[in-house]
């Protein structure tokens, strides 16, 4: 009799530690050795119909690039200061400062490789990235085309809340100043600000749609099966 609670202990322990729902999928953030795949759809909707103010003639979005991280590492932060890597993505859409800053503070970070631009908006792309429970954070971000320094982007976006994998999340973008630049409008000359300026969300000129500020787009992240 004892061995057969001793065997129904097991198996109940082992039925607990698996980490898995019903149909195999992995939701528990447990096991670092275990891979999670999310597809993610960037939807741009930037349009003159949704910011109307100066809207230029050649709307597009530079290369995303990103990371999976820890809570050890930021990409970027609002009233923080913009690092060289999140300059030059900002201003010229190119990413191999901010990749290599992301490289560089492994192991708290994984890139996430730079990936297509959307050459005009509105449009839509989509990309994937894999991640474990050592960086279940995940930041990204992409450059308002044209412009002085503007951006949209997710920093540290949790995906394990409440320690399972989500299954999909959307993220609302709204418009990003990195601080990085004077100028006010779409096709301002290159102005330097020194000392830089906090970064910011912009809630007024170019972007107001009558008193408002509209999201320019949104990422979709659905988690694989």
């Amino acid at each position: 009799m004892k061995r057969t609670y001793l065997l129904l202990i097991v198996l109940l322990l082992a039925g607990c530690g698996g980490g898995s729902t019903s149909g195999g999928s992995i939701s528990v953030c447990g096991d670092p050795a275990v891979n999670v795949t999310y597809d993610v759809v960037f939807n741009a909707v930037w349009s003159a119909a949704t910011h109307p103010m100066e809207f230029p003639a050649n709307p597009h979005f530079s290369p995303v690039i990103g990371a999976t991280h820890n809570d050890r590492y930021q990409m970027f932060q609002i009233g923080g200061t913009a690092t060289q890597g999140i300059e030059n993505m900002s201003e010229l859409g190119a990413t191999n400062t901010l990749a290599a800053e992301i490289g560089g503070a492994a192991p708290n970070t994984n890139l996430i490789l730079p990936g297509m631009g959307l050459p005009l908006s509105p449009g839509s792309i989509s990309f994937s990235f894999s991640t474990t429970v050592n960086h279940p954070l995940v930041s990204i971000v992409t450059m308002i085309a044209p412009s002085p320094d503007w951006f949209v982007g997710v920093n540290a976006l949790n995906l394990c809340p409440g320690g399972r994998w989500a299954n999909s999340l959307t993220v609302d973008l709204h418009p990003y100043d990195a601080g990085t630049d004077s100028g006010v409008t779409y096709n301002s000359p290159d102005a330097d600000i020194t000392p830089q300026l906090p970064i910011r969300q912009i809630t007024g000129a170019p972007f107001l749609n009558g008193s408002t500020v509209a999201s320019m787009g949104s990422f979709t992240l659905m988690r694989r099966p």
